[in-house]
């Protein structure tokens, strides 16, 4: 019975090469002899299991490429791909490597009966788990031919080409013998004395009617680098197994059976191997922990600023400087400046957005990472106002009656009109050199066309001299004025004191006619003058005539009655004299 059993399947295994190999009678292939050392060896063709190798060392196959996988427990497989050419013959010659080494207890072992030659694996169907035929395993007698396995659950599956004969769970006692009918599954589990005696053997033994495989249980070792990470850092895994067909690792997916990789997990992460064999499974694992804390800083230098207001212009006295640091972080922004770099100052250009004398201006920071971190940090600049004068100073040409002063003591030749037009221009001055320390008030003598050069210079230096004397007895200090004098070199002409006084608003029609009728007198009287320029801007002096003051008859006549209206007199003037 078992000769007939025995025949039938040899009988399979040969039908099953002629499908898979695609021959037929009317095809065209070519013959792949193949000699393989150990002799045991199994083929896998095309990913399909065929047989014993020493059975079959002569195949034919289709032309074409094919895969041959030659596998036997406790060796390295060998994995080529053959052209095959038809009409013709091509050989493989392989020596397999054994795999140094024994394996350890303990044990319990597999008996499979009715498999014949149909390659046996353990926990997969692909050629990595491949242990033996069934010729191997079949009996327990004198001859021993049996699968030793570490003690544990097992998925058997037997196949003989592209069909799976018989597949099923197995459980393996220690020191038993599980007995597996196959087709039925298994028979029974009897005790195995021998186990017990066994403390470490070969993977593979082969002998007359004799034959034992020991499967190792995989083994997996698993670690990294670095177990602490900040956000964006990187780490490296690195793992070893052996006995596996298999490997993965969890989240990366699957890997080789030995190797190292690159991790940059955004958040605590850990790392499990599964290592799969025919053995079994082994396991580790490793933790990477993720500090995603940002710690972040923001800080102003000075956190006050004052500032002042020069006309249209703010002028700071500081510039303050903003600091900041975002440790862990990836992506820094500061309201409202932008985006920043985690590390950094800026120089700050401040100006008051609102008339209001005490301001503050709030800067935020907002830092972020990839693995949810994320911080705030504030820093508010106060503004301080100090009130100014205008950067335009209100002021206008100083002017002096005929002939005066003809003493730099004399006072008399600055009527009331003009010396209060000094002391304003002294108090505005004076606010303008809070702000602007540096800046001087040019004072510039000039006197009327009449007489000589050498009279006039003279006398246009006393005009600037008295003007400079009472504007530092206001607090001007001496070293902000200068005194300059022309005589008659830069007098007005007619068509401009004209112009100046048709642009004269306080002039009304009747008024400017009056004037304009005794343009000769009043251009006599607009050259006797002291023009006074500010140095920072060059503003000068607004050359109008005080018509409208009370001294005006003493400025044009200086034997003229002390009050009267500047018109009134002007018209009731005939002549007025030097």
């Amino acid at each position: 019975m078992k000769v007939q059993i025995q025949a039938s399947r040899f009988l399979l295994s040969l039908v099953l090469l002629v499908s898979l190999s695609g021959i037929s009678s009317l095809a065209q292939d070519g013959k792949l002899i193949i000699h393989v050392t150990p002799k045991q060896a199994y083929i896998f063709l095309d990913g399909h299991a065929i047989s014993e190798a020493s059975k079959h060392h002569s195949l034919k196959l289709s032309a074409g490429d094919h895969k041959i996988e030659l596998a036997n427990y406790g060796y390295l497989p060998s994995t080529q791909t053959v052209n095959i050419t038809a009409g013709k013959s091509s050989k493989i010659d392989v020596t397999l490597s054994p795999v140094s080494g024994t394996i350890p207890g303990p044990f319990g072992a597999i008996t499979i009966e009715g498999a014949s030659r149909d390659a046996v694996l353990l926990n997969g169907k692909t050629p990595d788990y491949f242990v033996g035929h069934g010729d191997e395993f079949d009996h327990n007698w004198w001859w021993k031919q049996e699968l030793v396995v570490p003690p544990g659950s097992y998925q058997v599956s037997v196949l003989s080409g592209d069909k799976e004969i018989w597949s099923g769970p197995v459980n393996v006692p220690a020191n038993q013998r599980v007995v597996i009918d196959v087709p039925k599954g298994v028979r029974k589990t009897v005790a195995w004395p021998r186990g017990e005696k066994l403390s470490a053997i070969p993977r593979f033994t082969a002998g007359t009617a004799t034959a034992t495989v020991a499967v190792a249980k995989p083994t997996a070792q698993l670690s990294t680098t670095a177990a602490q990470l900040n956000c964006g850092d990187s780490s490296q895994l690195n793992w070893t197994s052996s006995d596996a067909a298999d490997v993965a690792i969890t989240p990366v997916g699957p890997v080789a059976t030995s190797g190292q990789q690159p991790i940059q997990p955004t958040q605590t992460t850990t790392y499990n191997l599964t290592a799969t064999g025919p053995g079994g499974t082994a396991t580790t694992s490793t933790t990477v922990n993720v500090n995603n804390a940002i710690q972040a800083n923001l800080g102003l230098t000075p956190a006050v600023v004052h500032y002042k207001r020069v006309g249209d212009k703010v002028v700071a006295d500081d510039s303050p400087v903003l600091n900041w640091t975002a440790a862990n972080a990836s992506t820094v922004s500061i309201d409202p400046l932008g985006t920043v770099s985690p590390n950094g100052t800026r120089n700050l250009e401040v100006a008051p957005t609102k008339t209001d004398a005490d301001q503050t201006v709030t800067y935020t920071l907002n830092a972020t990472n990839p693995c949810g971190g994320a911080e705030t940090k504030t820093a508010t600049l106060r503004l301080v106002e100090t009130i100014v004068p205008s950067e335009a100073l209100s002021m206008r040409s100083i002017y002096f009656p005929t002939d005066r002063p003809r003493s730099i003591k004399s006072e008399a030749a600055l009527l009331p009109s003009e010396e209060e037009m000094l002391k304003s221009i002294a108090a505005a001055f004076k606010q303008y050199l809070a702000v602007k320390p540096d800046a001087h008030l040019t004072l510039a003598g000039h006197a009327d066309r009449r007489g000589p050069q050498a009279y006039n210079q003279p006398l246009s230096e006393r005009r600037a001299e008295l003007a400079k004397r009472v504007l530092v007895e206001q607090g001007i200090p001496e070293a902000n004025l200068d005194a300059r004098a022309f005589g008659k070199g830069q007098n007005l002409s007619v068509d401009q004191v004209k112009q100046l006084v048709e642009q004269d608003a306080s002039l009304s029609p009747e008024d400017r006619e009056k004037t304009l009728k005794k343009i000769q007198t009043i251009v006599l009287a607009y050259n006797r003058r002291v023009d006074i320029t500010l140095s920072t801007t060059g503003q000068e002096s607004a050359r109008e005539y005080p018509f409208k003051s009370q001294d005006f008859a003493r400025l044009v006549d200086r034997n003229g009655p002390a009050k009267a209206s500047g018109v009134e007199m002007a018209a009731q003037k005939e002549k007025i004299k030097n």
